[in-house]
C-alpha cells in the first residue's frame, strides 16, 4: 500500500523548496515596494491634480519665455532695418563722396554768397567697423558775417549727415594810413576769412577710389 505524501514535511526538509519560498516573498515585498514609490496606475486625485498644475505652471513660463524672445528678435529686426535706412538716406559710397561734398559747399556757399577757397579732404576707417569710413574736409570761405551765418544754416539744414568739427574766423588785417603811422581799418563791414573742418561718414564699396 503506497505511503501518505506529506508536503509540509517535504517543504521543510528540501533547502531548494525552501529557498523559493524566501525569494517569492522578497519579490512580493520589492513588488510592493515599486508600486508605492513609482505610483505605476497613476496615484491618487490629488497627486494627479498637483501634476497638472506643475505641468500648466511649467508651460505658462515656457510661453512667457518664448513671447520675450520673440519680442527681442523683432526689435532686433526692427533696429537693423532702421539701420539700414538711415545709412541709405544719409550715408554715400567712398567713390564719389569727397566730389559730392565739395559740390553741396559750393552750391550751399553760392546760395549765402560766401566765396568758397580750395578743399582738401581726408579719409579715415573707423575703428571697429568694417564698411563705414570718416571723411574729414577742410575748406576756406570768404564772405560777411550775414552770409557766413546764412551759410552755416544751410549746412545745418542740409540732407547729408554733416558734422563741423571746428570752425576758425578771421578777418583780414586792412592798414590805413593816419598821421605817418598805419593803423587797422574799422572792422564794420569786413569780410570774414573762415576755415571749416567738417566732417561726413560714408560707406566702403568694393573697387572704391581712394
Amino acid at each position: 500500500m503506497p505511503k501518505s505524501f506529506n508536503l509540509a514535511a517535504v517543504s521543510l526538509k528540501d533547502p531548494r523548496v525552501a529557498m523559493r519560498g524566501v525569494i517569492g516573498v522578497l519579490l512580493a515585498a520589492n513588488l510592493a515596494a515599486a508600486i508605492v514609490a513609482f505610483k505605476p496606475f497613476g496615484g491618487s486625485a490629488a497627486d494627479l491634480e498637483a501634476q497638472r498644475q506643475s505641468l500648466t505652471a511649467q508651460l505658462t513660463q515656457l510661453q512667457a519665455r518664448v513671447a520675450r524672445n520673440r519680442q527681442l528678435v523683432e526689435k532686433v529686426e526692427k533696429a537693423r532695418t532702421e539701420g539700414d535706412s538711415f545709412l541709405g538716406k544719409y550715408f554715400t559710397f567712398t567713390g564719389s563722396t569727397g566730389e559730392m561734398i565739395v559740390s553741396e559747399l559750393n552750391a550751399s556757399a553760392k546760395e549765402a554768397g560766401v566765396k568758397m577757397g580750395q578743399a582738401t579732404w581726408n579719409r579715415e576707417p573707423i575703428e571697429g567697423s568694417d564698411t563705414l569710413e570718416m571723411l574729414t574736409t577742410q575748406v576756406g570761405f570768404e564772405g560777411s558775417y550775414a552770409n557766413l551765418t546764412k551759410f552755416i544754416n544751410l549746412l545745418d539744414k542740409s540732407p547729408r549727415f554733416m558734422i563741423i568739427e571746428n570752425l576758425q574766423a578771421a578777418a583780414p588785417q586792412v592798414q590805413a594810413q593816419a598821421g605817418g603811422r598805419g593803423m587797422p581799418a574799422p572792422a564794420t563791414g569786413q569780410a570774414l576769412n573762415v576755415t571749416l573742418k567738417i566732417d561726413t561718414f560714408v560707406r566702403a564699396s568694393a573697387g572704391a577710389a581712394s
